[in-house]
């Protein structure tokens, strides 16, 4: 090499360290600009005069993006030309993702024929739950009355988001399911619940109940979304689902009983609710609800007008009253001023035995009986069917009311279950199991999660078992629940027209309860402001058994 090309060549590096230094500077002064903010490149290296126009325009999105990655919204979104929209949405973003660092950069400004400067850009966030999430979009700067600004969109924060949408952190995939008995997903809204679609958190139902267990404590790891602003449902998943990090909830319901039940109120007009029972065992076969939302199967609070009579009947019959025993059934009967009448003011012919009365449901001769039963009575042999006690389901449930009676009319209203006598399509389907069983049986839904069973504190006696179960079958066979009378299975069953409100005439819920005497199942109906339990409640309870027959 000559002395000559040594000069030159020490030109050229001694340049380009300087240009070197120089770039080092820029970048340097840039990433000052923000937390995160990477500096833009120089397109064409140091030999090409930078635009003037992209120059201009790189201001307001150097700031924007800075003050982005900074997590500040409002002052971001003063650099666009939309300053509220811009705000309100990086807000969401930021709320909904909390990240712990932002890291936002910039590629090369082109200007475009129009006047224009798009300059790409890339993302990368750590979201706790969720890593480190990175994505690619554009910005568009425009210069209006001299002055350059960002144009805000919905897609330049990300490419996938449309306006009315956010960004949000889902928890669905990292979170196990509520199951059936058969290990399959339970296919019951009203039971499993809801997850809010922001939090991943379980909000109602068994998701709530149970969702530390579900969500793994809480520590099921997270993917990105596009949700909707209004509602926060999911959209689009945009990071792939995690795997599930908690573990199932397993319950007693019979997947087949279920929709036996669904399909049985499908179409009706009124609020509805079905449960069935194993009265072996408790176990809770189906719990429907229609529509959704309230858990009335469970957790509802109703008279249940006559068919608590199996109650009444329990304490008539262990005080001495036989089936054959000759009963009077009039139109009406008075307590006190108050009248009472049966459905319709009918009443039986002279000669009716206990067993018609019960059968047909005669309000006025059990309003009548009240003088044969004391102020606890009715409390106390509630208790032998499990009425009184706390139970410990593995969900949310009311197990029912029946006080002491305080008057005279207060006890002539409990023997028909009215007055202060309260409970829910739970228990009643409970009494029809301890009939059948002989036996009170805890219903149970979620067994694993039951640390201690309720037992009743009294039995019933095993004769007085034996009547009511006779009493049930005539009711099929010759009575209220003629509905069932051609169905196979053996039904046994009680009917109850249960009034409420002080609308004239009174308002009544339609209800019917019973099992089968040739299988493993107790159920219970309920129409809220149905109408009659014969009626109403009955044609759906028939419609239930038969769907199971099929």
């Amino acid at each position: 090499m000559t002395r000559a090309d040594s000069r030159n060549s020490h030109t050229r590096y001694g340049r380009w360290r300087g240009d070197r230094r120089l770039l080092g500077i820029l970048v340097a002064l840039l990433l000052l600009a923000g937390g995160g903010y990477a500096a833009f490149g120089l397109r064409g290296g140091a030999s090409k005069e930078p635009d003037p126009q992209v120059t201009a325009a790189q201001k307001p999105l150097t700031a924007f993006l800075a003050a982005w990655a900074a997590h500040d919204a409002r002052k971001a979104a003063g650099y666009t030309d939309t300053p509220d929209n811009a705000a309100s949405l990086l807000t969401s973003v930021l709320t909904n993702l909390k990240p712990s660092e932002t890291t936002i950069a910039p590629g090369d400004g082109r200007r475009k024929d129009d006047g224009e400067v798009h300059f790409p850009f890339s993302v990368a966030m750590t979201v706790p739950g969720a890593g480190d999430v990175t994505w690619s979009s554009r910005a568009r700067v425009l210069r209006t009355s001299g002055v350059w600004k960002v144009e805000f969109t919905s897609p330049m924060i990300h490419p996938e988001l449309r306006p009315g949408q956010t960004l949000a952190l889902k928890s669905g995939g990292g979170r196990a399911m509520v199951l059936d008995k058969n290990g399959d997903p339970l296919r019951a809204d009203s039971l499993v619940g809801t997850v809010d679609p922001v939090s991943g958190k379980g909000a109602s139902g068994l998701e709530a109940r149970y969702d530390e267990m579900l969500s793994g404590g809480g520590k099921a790891a997270k993917s990105l979304v596009v949700a909707d602003r209004q509602s926060g449902r999911a959209l689009k998943s945009l990071t792939a689902t995690p795997p599930a990090e908690g573990r199932p909830v397993r319950t007693t319901i019979d997947p087949r009983i279920q929709k036996a039940a669904a399909d049985a109120v499908t179409g009706v007009d009124d609020n509805a609710a079905v449960v069935a029972i194993d009265p072996r065992d408790g176990h809770i076969l189906a719990a429907v609800n229609r529509p959704g939302g309230l858990n009335r199967a469970l957790e509802g609070r109703y008279p249940p007008g006559s068919t608590f009579k199996v109650v009444t009947t329990a304490a008539l019959l262990k005080g001495g009253t036989r089936p054959s025993d000759a009963a009077a059934c009039p139109k009406f009967a008075r307590v006190n001023g108050q009248r009472f009448e049966n459905q319709g003011q009918f009443e039986l012919p002279a000669g009716s035995t206990f067993t018609d009365v019960f059968a047909q449901s005669c309000n006025t001769y059990f309003v009548n009986a009240r003088s044969r039963l004391s102020g606890t009575d009715l409390r106390d042999t509630a208790r032998a069917f499990g009425i009184g006690g706390s139970w410990d389901v593995g969900t949310t449930t009311y197990d029912g009311s029946v006080p002491a009676t305080t008057s005279d009319n207060d006890k002539a209203a409990a023997t028909i279950g009215q007055a202060r006598v309260q409970t829910s399509p739970l228990v009643m389907a409970s009494i029809a199991a301890t009939v059948k069983n002989g036996a009170f049986e805890q219903p149970l839904l979620v067994p694993d999660a039951v640390k201690k069973k309720f037992t009743a504190p009294t039995a019933l006696d095993a004769a007085v078992t034996r009547q009511l179960q006779e009493l049930m079958r005539a009711t099929v066979t010759s009575g209220s629940a003629h509905a069932l009378k051609d169905l196979p299975g053996r039904p046994h069953a009680k009917t109850g027209t249960a009034e409420f409100g002080t609308a004239t005439p009174p308002s009544t819920h339609a209800w019917m309860i019973g099992y089968q005497g040739d299988s493993d199942l107790a159920w219970a109906v309920l129409l809220e402001d149905g109408g009659s339990g014969g009626a109403d409640a009955g044609p759906v309870a028939a419609r239930f058994l038969r769907n199971l027959a099929r």
